[in-house]
């Protein structure tokens, strides 16, 4: 028989996660379940943990980017210092009946909420924890990088140093799999009854990765070392081009119908022949596109810069060659922009310190509907709540945990609030 609180939008409705994280990786692996339903209670010590600061901020000093991975969940503010202040956390994480039970940590920190002494007192509970290098040791998304290979093929051809990207992969990879983990144990504690711990090492998450796409595979094979190629395409033909107005593009042909389609948009079907016939090369081929993809490269590159950006944008729409113009955050994020007011995707969300804003809810389309983005929580702005539903303390308790310093019960806070549309 169905749930008879099952929603096929909210999945997860019913399970119950005590989450002890920072930073990207952790955060996103509760948000990303929160937003599929999940109770995600997340544990910060007294004033926040230090992510609670970071870069970039709004004008109130409030975090952009702990409220953008923290949206949807509850806050319980906590002196984690204190043997009261982890009994009380032990027992949320240990609580919460067929649907609790669960946790997701970064840290070892305190022996207490390790999964062994957890698990001393709920055998089925579920533990998801987040390690920099398999042996327990730390690691930041930005040293793995350093050592996993990946900087020093990432950037212009021809430059001598690594070049770490901006964007934290390794991390929200991370993040990701320690959703599916947590998933995946959860399936077979409802199958057997039996609980586990679910390790994720950051630098794995990098090194499988590396390995699934083929890099470690080519470099033990005595094949030539990868070289830098700017924003060529390894494998297949694909770059950015500019415009004679100034704007820009990615273009990617992968099939040899995308192929055929760009040079047909360009008008250089029978030039790219003669090249063919010049370098003795197949170029129907893909590969044989990636080893000519310079002198290719450079005569597509005529074309888009006796043409305005409009130009090109009408000749490739008219064929199944994959582009896109290239568009800065700031383009992005401009008042009205079709992109964010359009995407069913994103909803103006207002709270404490943060003007309103577009922002995502999950990607994951359920039954054809999309999650709303909830607000982020302030420090501690559930902890009475929490500590009253899920533990049944009373009033009396809960002032007697404050006068102690284990709790710091919050005053009322205005509701923050979801819109959707303009």
């Amino acid at each position: 028989m169905p749930h008879p609180t099952a929603s096929r939008s909210r999945p997860l409705e019913g399970m119950r996660i005590v989450e002890l994280s920072s930073y990207v990786a952790s955060p996103l692996g509760g948000m990303t379940l929160a937003q599929l339903g999940a109770d995600v209670i997340r544990v910060e010590p007294l004033n926040g943990a230090p992510d609670r600061a970071r870069h970039p901020l709004a004008d109130s000093g409030t975090s952009l980017y702990w409220s953008g991975l923290n949206k949807g969940k509850r806050a319980l503010e906590v002196d984690l210092r204190s043997e009261e202040g982890r009994e009380l956390v032990a027992g949320l994480a240990t609580g919460g009946g067929s649907g609790g039970g669960i946790v997701i940590a970064n840290s070892e920190r305190y022996q207490d909420l390790s999964y062994e002494a957890l698990a001393a007192r709920r055998p089925d509970l579920i533990h998801v924890l987040l390690t920099g290098r398999r042996d327990g040791s730390a690691a930041v998304d930005y040293t793995v990088q350093a050592a996993t290979g990946f900087p020093q093929l990432t950037g212009p051809e021809g430059t001598p140093d690594p070049v770490n990207h901006l964007m934290p992969a390794w991390d929200v990879a991370a993040g990701l799999y320690l959703a599916v983990g947590l998933l995946a144990a959860e399936r077979h504690r409802l199958r057997t009854g039996e609980g586990q711990q679910v390790r994720v090492a950051l630098e794995d998450v990098a090194l499988a990765t590396a390995g699934n796409l083929g890099y470690l595979a080519e470099a033990q094979l005595d094949r030539a070392p990868r070289t830098r190629a700017g924003n060529y395409v390894y494998g297949t033909f694909g770059r950015d081009f500019a415009t004679a107005d100034g704007g820009r593009l990615m273009v990617v042909a992968l099939t040899t119908r995308h192929w055929q389609g760009l040079l047909g948009a360009t008008g250089l079907t029978d030039a790219v022949d003669a090249v063919g016939r010049a370098l003795c090369a197949d170029l129907s081929d893909e590969f044989e596109r990636y080893t000519h993809r310079k002198v290719l490269g450079e005569l597509l590159a005529g074309w888009f810069a006796a043409h305005t950006l409009a130009e090109a944008q009408e000749a490739l729409a008219r064929t199944r060659v994959l582009w896109s113009t290239y568009r800065s955050f700031t383009d992005l994020a401009a008042d009205g922009a079709q992109l964010l007011r359009e995407n069913p995707l994103m909803a103006r969300v207002g709270q404490d310190g943060i003007p309103a804003h577009w922002a995502p809810g999950s990607p994951v389309v359920m039954d054809d509907t999309q999650s709303t983005p909830e607000p982020s929580p302030t420090v501690g702005q559930h902890t009475d709540d929490v500590l009253r539903t899920e533990l049944g303390l009373s009033e009396a308790e809960l002032e007697k945990l404050s006068e102690a310093g284990v709790i710091r019960p919050r005053r009322a806070v205005q509701p923050f609030t979801t819109t959707t549309g303009s």
